[in-house]
């Protein structure tokens, strides 16, 4: 990871030192179980609790001379046990150890996340209260369409996040699995019973069936959970990139005192934190190939995904957790510009009250077709600044002789445009008063 992108909760969860704590953990779970089925003296049980430990450099110099990371760290264990270390390791292969250890990882990782999440949708949903009020000019295409509330687009991110958190809690469900089923999955050596007394040791599930490793499956669910996260995140600061555009002024990322935008324009105040997250994005979501790869492996077990899992894995949710970070922190100091909220209804002349009077005029009897026409040759005019809609909508003959000036007047009431809205606030409003 780049340095100013690392979070130091999940750097800790994915030290080095953690790992192969994490790695003794599970060793200590086999030892232990054996012991309870009496294949373990208790003296020599009692040793390996007390006396088992690591030295890391101590793997890295063993690791250069046997080639094989678990070994090096099962010598190293060895130098600190003694003899009794013959009773560590029994029955299993690496991946039981090395897998089984990565799901706490994962889960521990999952859960740092899952945290963040939380205290973004939650953010979201106070922003969106907040903003419940105050009209904006709803956008499709990019192009003007109809008046919204403000707080409606934090209404919808902060459903999209709700989903966010559902996949991130059933990915660390998926994840939480250990095995400690042997070379090829078959407990040849280590017994079904004590795979589960030594997981539920450590807070795992057992697998139902597995090979040499935990299939990969899970993994790729994770990091698409992650990636669908990160394509959210990524959503909320695009409308942001949009929004602080210099001929949109509606809102704009914090800037703080001392900050700069540009080496050769000192007027330039950039959504540069906005524009880094979709680059992270970008990068987050490409690690969801990488997991599908990795599910395809040879027979029982081959080694192709190891090396993505030690890049990927630290990475996705080094990237997951500081993005999440970034964008409570811009969220949180938005800077909200109501009145270039106004201009910008105001720009168009009032044609996104296009769809009522069309509305009008169908009801009146007139051909949906031949109504639409009437509103669309007016509307252009507007557009292209001719006169204000209503104005020219009130001046058409063709609508004059249908509806009366009071009727077209009444259409031309903003009120009904967010009275919808309203509803669907006090749908959410209710919901806290209840969850109360």
């Amino acid at each position: 990871m780049i340095p100013r992108y690392e979070v130091p909760e999940i750097s800790a969860i994915w030290s080095e030192e953690n790992k192969f704590r994490r790695w003794l953990d599970v060793e200590l779970a086999i030892s232990e179980a054996w012991f309870a089925r009496g294949k373990v003296p208790r003296r020599s049980w009692e040793n390996i609790r007390r006396r088992a430990n690591f030295d890391s450099k101590r793997i890295h110099e063993i690791e250069k001379v046997v080639k094989h990371d678990v070994i090096a760290f099962l010598t190293s264990v060895e130098e600190h046990v003694g003899a009794d270390s013959a009773y560590i390791h029994r029955g299993v292969t690496s991946s039981d150890i090395v897998d089984t250890a990565q799901a706490l990882l994962l889960s521990q990782s999952l859960a740092a996340v899952q945290k963040r999440a939380e205290k973004f949708k939650a953010l979201l949903l106070k922003k969106a209260f907040a903003y419940q009020g105050l009209p904006i000019i709803g956008r499709t295409h990019g192009v003007h369409a109809e008046p919204i509330a403000f707080g409606l687009k934090f209404l919808v991110w902060h459903e999209e996040m709700a989903r966010n958190c559902v996949r991130l809690a059933r990915a660390r469900q998926e994840v939480a699995v250990g095995k400690i089923s042997g070379a090829v999955g078959t407990y040849s050596h280590f017994p079904i019973a004590a795979e589960t007394r030594a997981l539920r040791r450590l807070g795992l599930k057992p697998c139902r069936a597995a090979t040499q490793v935990v299939q990969r499956d899970r993994h790729a669910e994770m990091l698409a959970a992650l990636a669908i996260l990160g394509s959210t995140i990524e959503k909320v600061a695009l409308e942001i990139r949009h929004l602080q555009r210099t001929e949109v002024g509606e809102a704009e990322e914090p800037f703080s005192g001392g900050q700069k935008g540009s080496s050769a324009m000192p007027h330039k105040r950039n959504p540069v934190r906005c524009e880094r997250l979709a680059g992270l994005s970008r990068l987050l979501r490409s690690y969801v190939p990488l997991a599908l790869e990795n599910n395809v492996l040879w027979h029982e077990r081959d080694i192709s995904h190891s090396s993505v899992e030690r890049i990927v894995f630290p990475d996705a949710f080094h990237l997951a957790a500081f993005m999440l970070a970034e964008i409570i922190e811009i969220i949180g100091q938005l800077r909200v510009y109501p009145q270039n909220m106004l201009r910008n209804l105001d720009l168009t002349g009032g044609i996104y009250f296009s769809q009522k009077i069309l509305t009008l005029l169908v009801e009146k009897g007139v051909p949906r077709q031949r109504a639409y026409e009437w509103v669309q040759k007016n509307a252009l005019l507007a557009w292209r600044g001719k006169n204000d809609f209503r104005e020219l909508i009130l001046s058409d003959r063709e609508i004059a002789s249908i509806c009366g000036r009071r009727d077209l007047e009444r259409a031309f009431s903003q009120t009904e445009f967010l009275a919808g809205v309203r509803k669907i606030f006090a749908r959410y409003r209710r919901q806290r008063q209840r969850a109360q």
